[in-house]
């Protein structure tokens, strides 16, 4: 199986993944720099870097939260 066949694949696989990942991505940074372009414009640059590290930990209790719902249901 040539690297571009697995490439493929994998993607098939998880194309509902990659896409849900992506979008929380873009809304993260969205809202983010949002709240630092309007709201917080006198903020420090390491208080922005700092909420969009925040995303990572954020992402993981988002779907674990979702996951956790969809067993109960």
């Amino acid at each position: 199986m040539t690297f571009t066949d697995r490439l493929r694949e994998h993607v098939t696989e998880n194309r509902t993944g990659m896409v849900h990942d992506l979008m929380f991505a873009v809304v993260w940074v969205g809202i983010v720099s949002f709240l630092f372009e309007v709201v917080f414009a006198g903020a420090p640059g390491w208080a922005y870097y700092l909420f969009m590290l925040a995303g990572i930990p954020a992402y993981f209790g988002f779907f674990a939260s979702l996951a956790l719902a969809r067993e109960e249901s």
